[in-house]
């Protein structure tokens, strides 16, 4: 069994790390309201009190403020958001616990661990595919991180940690309340909301006999935190695996599978984290990814939005590079190809309805260079949509001049 003591987790040097980790990763207030400048503050006050009561084991941690974030299919995912304190008090927590529970964890668990990618997720997954195993098992854990049973984790945990005090804290973060917006406070009994440094570790710590029972009988698989996919030779044992898998997470695991979103298909109709792996092994942006991609394409150019046109551009930047950045992985780009024209049309539309009126518009064309019969547009009574495919606005407002300007297309740069 390995030593841990609360000593360790509280050390100047541990401690000190785990603030850097929260001060770049930035995030909102927690209860009590206090940000990461607040809570520097308060911890030169009363720091020393904290580290006692810690030492003790008599802290208490806050109660954790509710967040919802919409998902793409419409649902809500609802968040955890700790205060400030307890999120450098789990992250010291969760630097110890990794070195201790990582050297146990699964090859093939890739998900908010050292070194390990999403990208490193799909590329296992595209040697199996390549390998023949074209059937994938999709198995969807239903609402995985409000479920997980509080007794069995902390069983798990205590089998390589013998510090009670240490225990106890877990266990605090493990049932500290949840706080909704109108102010009332609903206990925990299970589930390990996400949102603290804590929880992606109890998650991957949680589902590690998952990994252990999947690798013990020989199947391909990646796991990516709560999302998982098996990889099989044929139809008849993909849906054999996936029947008998959700009895033994049933009865191992106390884990619910979602059968709407759980399924067994060849790779090519499946998807894995944002993207698709076809039956020859190559990658593509899923679909579903290009949807929400120009779902916030249409966010991002809503011309209602009080913002000045530098700060649309630093907006756009920000947000198509990250998403390039992550999808360029694909061997295949043709469906984000596909719609650059849209989405300039898009960016084209937002500029002619933040020129106003017909005034506006023609003073703006004109700056752009257009002249002659090309400025009658700016009298057109058709709709911006329709009006942003006028060939004046494609010579004021051309992919060369978006570019110029910082409205750029990264594919289209890159060339791929």
């Amino acid at each position: 069994m390995e030593e841990m003591k609360l000593e360790v987790v509280l050390s100047a040097a541990n401690v000190k790390a785990a603030w850097r980790r929260v001060k770049r990763n930035k995030g909102a207030p927690g209860v009590d309201r206090k940000t990461i400048s607040d809570t520097k503050e308060h911890l030169k006050q009363h720091g020393r009190i904290i580290y006692d009561k810690l030492l003790a084991g008599e802290y208490k941690p806050a109660a954790v403020r509710e967040v919802e974030i919409p998902k793409a299919n419409g649902g809500i995912r609802k968040l955890g958001i700790p205060t400030v304190q307890d999120r450098l008090i789990q992250q010291a927590l969760q630097q110890v616990l990794s070195g201790i529970f990582e050297p146990t964890m699964s090859n093939h668990s890739y998900g908010f661990r050292r070194h390990r990618s999403q990208h490193d997720a799909v590329a296992a997954a595209q040697e199996y595919v390549k390998q023949g195993k074209t059937w994938v098992v999709d198995i969807d854990l239903k609402s995985f991180f409000d479920q997980v049973p509080h007794d069995k984790l902390m069983h798990m945990i205590s089998q390589k940690v013998r510090d009670k005090r240490i225990l106890k804290l877990i266990g605090g973060y493990l049932r500290a309340p949840i706080r909704h917006k109108d102010g009332t406070q609903d206990k925990r009994s299970k589930g390990t909301p996400q949102g603290g440094p804590l929880s992606p570790l109890l998650a991957n710590i949680y589902l590690g006999p998952l990994d252990q029972e999947l690798e013990s009988r020989g199947i391909a698989f990646v796991r990516y935190a709560d999302d998982v996919a098996l990889f099989l030779r044929s139809q008849r044992s993909a849906e054999r695996v996936l029947e008998s898998i959700k009895a033994w997470l049933t009865k191992h695991l106390k884990l619910e599978v979602n059968e709407d979103k759980s399924g067994v298909g060849p790779s090519g109709g499946s998807q894995l984290l944002g993207f698709r792996i076809h039956e020859t092994g190559e990658t593509s942006i899923a679909p579903k990814s290009i949807k929400k991609l120009k779902d916030r394409v249409r966010e991002l150019w809503d011309a209602r939005q009080s913002k000045s046109s530098v700060e649309l551009r630093k907006q756009w930047r920000s947000f198509i590079r990250g998403w390039w950045n992550y999808f360029k992985f694909a061997d295949l780009s043709y469906n984000v190809q596909d719609i650059s024209g849209w989405i300039r049309r898009h960016i084209r539309k937002c500029f002619w309805q933040r020129w106003h009126n017909k005034a506006g518009r023609y003073n703006a064309l004109q700056r752009l260079g257009i002249n002659g019969r090309g400025l009658l547009v700016a009298g057109s009574k058709k709709g911006a949509w329709p009006t942003a495919t006028h060939v004046a606005l494609h010579q004021a407002l051309s992919n060369k001049t978006l570019s110029n300007y910082g409205f750029i297309i990264p594919w289209a740069l890159s060339g791929k």
